[in-house]
Order: structure tokens, then sequence, then C-alpha cells
């Protein structure tokens, strides 16, 4: 499946250039007809001039390399050339679709587990249909999935274990109580490698799905990875499908790189969201397809007073040339599980399209928490309904201990060239009556489509705007704040 690419910033050597020529016309004539005739609605120069940002220090325009990649979280050092190699078949792993290798891969695992200390392991997967369910990696491994291989989840919830909730959440996120561990999942590890020839892990989720649907869901459904109190993962150059909830979950981890992945669920599969954050730092997500039932990438850090009192924040997250389609959410979520705190947080290069939303900021009373310096930039939409989202109101609680006069604070999110076509509402920006929505900061953003009498919606937030179109909320046209948006 082709990529979409951004248009904006600087553009890498693999990345299709438009001519601007025709985008140009294009866009004029885009802007002529959907132009709302409000005295202070000013269509920017960037749409009607042509004019790109400068490139990002460092940037190039040549080159197979992208200066740019925050693939680096990852060390590269003499862990990952692994000392012991071995196949999922020298422990009698079968790989016709239909035979269970769940104690074969764990069995696997735990031999490779002894030369973590002695030059670190890889187990590879062939080609072939693996069908396993649960199994927990060990440290300084690889799992590598050679061209053709596929690893399918079991049908058997027996085979996916109730383990503790996260204590930032203190139950499971759909049901009270425990949760179903993920089908690959990885707890206290350093130096791990997922890997391959674009080898395909398949959660088979829609007996899960079903579970949800019918309302006869026991435990919290579990992911197809997650990573906890984990550092230096890698996960690249793979294909996951049909997740039973999120997909990738890294959680109290740090230094992950995500790379190269494509993700996919039914667009009406529920909560199977693409990439989801959670109370970790140093984190690098780019060059990734998503298409999902939910947002495409999600940054969380715990939920009400259970994420409060642990206050595990996230920080240091990077994402960066994702595309993706999400019917239902976002293409990229803050929050609204944001409770431990989101901070220092860069979205750029994004392509999203045919979704409900493109850029989403969550959050409610009881959650607490902050979300502070926010970079949002260079991102395209298409036929995305609201371009950008402010919301509240969900009133989703763990249990009656939380806290309603625990509110968020909010400070310091950056929103920049970002271009909308054929959106049917204008952004819609909602803080929460009683905390601080400051610094809300916008400059080249142009919304095309709209109807004449469509206008921004914005309560309880402040800030300032610079070449927006259409005309911005008053709200917005803060002069405190033109120093700090600037």
């Amino acid at each position: 499946m082709d990529s979409e690419k951004p248009i904006f910033g600087t553009i890498g050597g693999n990345f299709i250039r438009p001519s601007w020529a025709v985008m140009l016309l294009f866009l004029t004539l885009m802007a002529v007809l959907s132009i709302q005739f409000t005295p202070k609605a000013v269509i920017p120069r960037w749409v009607v001039s042509g004019w790109r940002p400068p490139p990002h220090p460092g940037g190039s325009e040549t080159g197979s390399e992208d200066p740019r990649s925050c693939s680096g979280f990852f060390s590269d050092g003499p862990g990952q050339k692994r000392r012991v190699v071995m196949s999922i078949t020298d422990f009698g792993g079968v790989g016709d679709g239909k035979t269970s290798n769940t104690e074969t891969f764990r069995k696997a695992i735990r031999y490779m587990q002894r030369f973590g200390e002695l030059g670190g392991s890889q187990l590879n997967v062939p080609r072939g249909r693996w069908l396993t369910g649960s199994f927990n990696l060990t440290s300084n491994f690889t799992l590598y999935l050679e061209h053709g291989a596929v690893i399918l989840g079991s049908q058997d919830p027996k085979e996916w274990p109730i383990i503790e909730p996260l204590p930032s959440y203190g139950r499971g996120r759909e049901r009270l109580g425990g949760r179903h561990i993920s089908l690959i999942h990885g707890d206290g590890l350093v130096n791990v490698v997922i890997t391959g020839k674009n080898g395909t892990v398949d959660g088979q989720g829609k007996m899960w799905w079903e579970l949800w649907w019918n309302r006869t869901l026991e435990y919290t459904r579990g992911h197809l990875l997650e990573i906890m109190n984990s550092k230096n993962i890698l996960i690249s150059n793979l294909t996951f499908l049909n997740s039973p909830f999120w997909t990738i979950h890294p959680v109290y981890s740090s230094n992950v790189v995500i790379k190269d992945m494509t993700i996919l669920a039914p667009l009406k599969a529920p909560n199977t969201d693409g990439i989801d954050p959670d109370s970790s730092i140093n984190v690098c997500i780019e060059d990734c397809y998503i298409e999902s039932g939910d947002d495409l990438v999600a940054v969380k850090s715990g939920w009400d007073q259970y994420g409060i009192s642990m206050a595990r924040p996230s920080s240091n997250i990077i994402v960066r040339k994702v595309s993706g389609t999400t019917p239902t959410c976002s293409g990229v979520g803050i929050g609204s599980e944001m409770s431990g705190g989101i901070s220092n947080i860069t979205i750029e290069d994004m392509h999203v399209w045919d979704s409900a939303a493109g850029i989403r900021i969550k959050s409610d009373k009881g959650r607490g928490g902050y979300i502070a310096n926010i970079s949002i930039s260079n991102i395209k939409m298409e036929r995305v309904k609201i371009p950008i989202k402010f919301s509240r109101g969900s009133n989703d609680h763990p249990d009656e201990g939380w806290d309603a006069k625990a509110v968020p604070r909010v400070k310091g999110i950056f929103i920049s060239n970002v271009l909308s076509l054929n959106s049917t509402k204008a952004p819609v920006l909602q803080g929460i009556e009683g905390a601080s929505f400051e610094e809300i900061c916008f400059k080249n953003v142009t919304v095309l489509g709209l109807a004449p009498s469509t206008a921004w919606h914005c309560e309880f937030v402040s800030g300032f705007t610079s070449e927006v179109f259409p005309a911005p909320c008053p709200q917005l046209q803060n002069d405190d704040f033109l120093s700090r948006c600037s």
C-alpha cells in the first residue's frame, strides 16, 4: 500500500515533491471558492504565493538519509549483533497456521534468556503461519520475522493470561480488575529489537471485538505488543494487523524507536489505536503508515487519581512522517489519559485523510496533570471533519475516587503550517471551566472547503494567531501572547 507523503517542510530524498505550479493553481482556486467574507479573514501568503516554511536546521533536500530522524533514541550498540542465532523450528515450531506454538515460543525464549549477558540472542521466525498465544521477551534479544513469516494470535482467550492492571490506571482500561496480557510482551527489559523483512504479526482480533460489541467482555482486551519498564527498544520494518486493543503500547519505558511500521485494522474495529506511548520518555515514532478504528497515535500518561498519584509523565516524544486514516478518531491525540503529565512533544510532517479529526487534545475534569510545550507543524489533511479539536466532557473515570477539582493545566501549544482540504467544520477548542488553557498559538493554518458561515468555536482558551484562515475566534487574538507565540 502506497504511503502518502507530506508536502511541507524540508523534504528528504525519499519524498516525492509535487509541482508547486499545479499546487498553487489548485490552492488558489480552492481559496477563492471557499473564502469567508469576514473583516479579519485573510488567506495566508503561503497558500496564495506558494511560499514554503524555511528548512529545518540541518535539513537537506537531497540524499537518502533524513538528518532529522529521531531514530538515534535507540542505541545501536554491540548488543544488537547477537552471539546466538536460532530458529523457532529448532525448538519444534510448526508453521502450518493450525498447530499451537505457544509453548514452543515460551520454551525458545526461556532458553535464549541464558545468553543475555553473553552476547545476546536472536530468534528467527521463517516463512509460515505460526499460531501462538502470549509470550514474553527477554533482554539483549532480537525477534526477527523473515519475509513471509506470520505470527497469528491464538483464538483461545486462556492463551492471553490475566495480569495486574497498570498502577497508573488502577484497573483495566475497559473492565474492573486485571487485563489480558499482550500477544508479544516484555517487562523490565533492555536492548530489545523486534524487526524483520516485513514479516507480519496478526492478532486476529475479530473475536475480541465481538466480545466488546456483544458486551460479554470480562477483562480488558490485550495489546498486540506491550513493552513495560524497559529501555532501548527498537520496533521496525514489520506489519501489525488486527490488534484486539491498542496495537503498540510502550509504557513506563524510555529510548523507544518505532520506525517503518505498517499498522492495519478494520476502520470500525473498536479501540484499535496504532501506537500509544504512555508514561514514557525519549520515544521516536517515524515513517509509519496506520489505518485503524481509533487514534493513529495517542500520547498518554495515566488515568485520573491513579495517574496523578504515580506521576509518571510522557516527555520528549517525536512523531514524524506518519500517514493514515481513522474515520472515528484523530491522526494524533494527546490524552485523554494524561494525568501524569505530557510535555515536550513534537509532531511533524503528517498526512491524514478521511478522518474524524486531525489533531486532538483530550482532557476532562478529574484528570489533573498538565499538557505543555507541544509543537505541531507541517500537517496536511484531506476530508477531515474537524481538523483541530480540543475536547472535554467524556465523563470517563476509573471509579468513584476521582476528584472533580483536579483539572488539567494546558500551556504552550504551538500549531503551524497546517493545510486542511474539504473539511466540514472549523477548529473546535473546548477548554475546561476553571482550568488554564493558555499560550495556544497558531501560525499559517488554513482550512478550506467550509461554508461561508462556518466559524471557529472556542471556550475557556486564550492565545494568539497569525496568518490563519478562516478568521479565528476572539479568544485567540490576545496580544498578551504575541511575543510568546512568535
